[in-house]
């Protein structure tokens, strides 16, 4: 074990201590019940990143820095270069490179667009093009993993390189990871960091993630936890086959049991319905019992198919039974009718028919062929080819707009193993404007969340407690929008207000926040290792909105069914305009913060306001505003493409300038 691994533990463990320490006393002692409606959302957010502490210290705990495979790369390699709308310039360039990968390899642009001039491209450089078949028409095509489940049946590779369209590759990609599934026959993902070309060394949008991409990711690793981020990473074909294999057998069975569970509830409820009636009802029932055998039957590992047969083929013979037994009921219903003594009104100039004829017609118990019918109906709807889908097999998860993590995660629980490999082997092309950032962050945390709420990894079986940490922390870190709100405006309403949320600020108060406070800064530190992590931090608080309607609109999502819609980050420069709907919120904190600030020092200085209470809030907007600039920062930012045409822009008109003088 290093030395830098057992101060980080140290560290850790002091951090965990510390922070339960103070969050307990607050609970306990600190919390000013009388503005509860401040003090409690507060404690709550400070709970909330005591968890985030902890999650933290558990990721660090087992970091693992690898110096690469021991191994020779073998095995044959397909390369999938994903795209859907991006220029075709930006994708040849980058076909290019992937085809120029020193060791052997079949290279495949999957267009996701089906362009002919992509086709042409492709023709153009000698490599592969894959686009949609025709099963896919009319049916879920479930964006970027469709897209690769459409390419695997295509191809043949041992192993999978994806890239994204702007992730251009290293010529020792390929060398530098396949080694990794030769050491361990298990190994299902090989990951590697994502870097970009365009981000200068201000990285105003936060693009770059070193922190993530670096420390977080080794973290994990320790953990067997490394998973796919969507890009850049080799994925070995068995492992994403019987994956698929898995899944697809894992939704027959649950379609079937809903299926049976059903037609169980059906026929009980008809039989009883039919008391009155004992042949249908014994029909219903002996129906019912078939059913209920038909699930037994399934969970001691019967094949389905066979079971399902034979309970279709009981239900058709018990339908034409009952067909029988309807025509035999019409025919004495008939013959009743004409029994019944007919009268004619002559004041109402109608016919009559007898009263006691009716009741005893109105009570008459019916057939229940419906029911019968109703279960055969539902038995057709059990398709062994899943007519619902374009592929009744689906290797790549698509519960998620984000496929990456979904598919890792599967890949833990059925026992494979992954591998983080900290070399940057592609340079890609990051979002220019502010615009197309956000709805990057969007989109990934709607699919993380999504992940969490269709297949929380708490309760997901075939992963380890570690691993279950691992992605749950990850997926937890979208919840801080909520904290991150309590945290801006409980120094506003202390300072415009006066109201406290803690009881005092004592010395209790200074002698557990301090140390827990710093201790918790040092881990990070050192952690990062002089990595650059102030953006991070930063768009982590400035970023609540985004973060905010990402859970209200996975919610909806999920549980109301409503659509999320997938929208594909630009690579080609700016969507153009400021987005002042999706920062409003942020201005909005950052003008409260300041009159807070100024009016707290008028309190102060008008001797209304406590002046220890006013300082440590003050220490604190400054903190929020620190953070919250980066938004005014991300708004005057035009990126390396926009300065470079300005600049040849302000060159040009210099020029025209000395002609004109000339």
């Amino acid at each position: 074990m290093s030395r830098r691994l057992i101060l980080i533990r140290v560290l850790a463990v002091l951090a965990v201590i510390l922070g339960l320490n103070y969050v307990v006393w607050r609970w306990l002692e600190s919390v000013n019940w009388e503005a509860w409606w401040i003090a409690v959302p507060l404690v709550l957010a400070e709970t909330y990143s005591l968890i985030d502490t902890i999650f933290f210290a558990t990721t660090m705990w087992r970091a693992r820095e690898r110096q690469g495979p021991q191994s020779p790369p073998s095995g044959s390699v397909d390369v999938f270069i994903t795209t859907y709308n991006e220029p075709v310039e930006l994708v040849r360039k980058t076909a290019q490179a992937a085809k120029a990968i020193t060791y052997p390899h079949e290279t495949w642009i999957l267009d996701d667009g089906d362009r002919a001039e992509m086709r042409a491209a492709a023709r153009e450089l000698g490599i592969g093009y894959i686009t949609r078949s025709e099963d896919w028409t009319g049916k879920p095509r479930h964006a970027k993993a469709g897209n690769l489940n459409n390419a695997l049946f295509s191809t043949d590779g041992e192993f999978m390189l994806i890239l994204d369209a702007d992730q251009v590759p290293d010529p020792l990609i390929l060398h530098r990871t396949l080694g990794y599934f030769a050491d361990d026959p298990d190994v299902a993902l090989v990951q590697t960091p994502q870097w970009f070309i365009n981000v200068d060394e201000a990285d105003p949008l936060g693009s770059q993630a070193p922190l993530f991409y670096g420390p977080i990711q080794q973290g994990k690793d320790g953990w067997n936890a490394a998973f796919f981020c969507g890009s850049n990473a080799v994925l070995r074909r068995e492992a994403l086959m019987r994956l698929g294999i898995v899944g697809y057998v894992r939704n027959l069975e649950q379609s079937v049991a809903r299926t049976l569970r059903a037609a169980e509830s059906l026929l009980a409820r008809e039989a009883k319905r039919h008391r009155g009636a004992p042949e249908l009802s014994q029909e219903l029932k002996q129906l019912g019992g078939e059913v209920v055998r038909a699930r037994q039957d399934i969970s001691r590992g019967e094949p389905i198919a066979e079971v399902v047969y034979r309970v279709h083929a009981e239900a058709e013979a018990a339908s034409h039974r009952l067909t029988s037994a309807d025509i035999s009921s019409i025919r004495e219903d008939l013959a009743f009718l004409e029994s019944i003594p007919v009268q004619r009104d002559t004041e109402l100039n109608a016919l009559v028919i007898d009263e006691n004829a009716l009741d005893h017609l109105s009570k008459a118990e019916h057939s229940p062929l419906q029911a019968v019918e109703s279960v055969t109906a539902l038995l057709d709807q059990l398709r062994v080819d899943r007519a619902d889908e374009a592929q009744p097999i689906q290797p790549m998860a698509t519960i998620s707009v984000t496929e990456d993590m979904a598919t890792a995660m599967q890949l833990h629980s059925l026992g494979w193993r992954s591998v983080y490999h900290h070399e940057v082997l592609a340079h890609g092309l990051a979002p220019e404007d502010l615009a197309t950032m956000l709805k990057q962050r969007l989109r990934w945390a709607q699919g993380t969340l999504q992940v969490m709420f269709r297949d929380n990894p708490l309760v997901k079986r075939g992963l380890t407690l570690g691993q279950k940490l691992m992605y749950f922390s990850t997926m937890w870190t979208y919840l801080s929008g909520y904290a991150a709100v309590v945290y801006l405006a409980a120094p506003i309403i202390y300072l415009l207000m006066g109201v406290m949320p803690v009881t005092a600020w004592s010395v209790d108060f200074f002698a557990r926040f301090l140390p827990y406070f710093f201790i918790n800064q040092l881990l990070f530190l050192v952690v990062a290792r002089g990595i650059r992590t102030w953006r991070g931090q930063q768009y982590s608080l400035a970023l609540f909105p985004v973060w905010i309607r990402a859970c209200s609109t996975t919610v909806a999502n999920v549980f109301l069914k409503r659509p999320l819609g997938f929208v594909v980050t630009r690579k080609d420069g700016r969507e153009g305009g400021i987005p002042w709907r999706e920062i409003w919120p942020q201005l909005t904190a950052m003008v409260l913060l300041v009159i807070a600030l100024v009016v707290g020092v008028i309190r102060v200085g008008m001797g209304t306001a406590d002046g220890t209470g006013t300082l440590v809030n003050t220490i604190w907007i400054a903190y929020d505003l620190a953070a919250l600039s980066i938004i005014i920062q991300a708004i005057r930012y035009r990126g390396p493409a926009a300065e470079a045409e300005a600049l040849a822009a302000g060159q040009q008109q210099e020029k025209h300038g000395d002609h004109r003088q000339e």
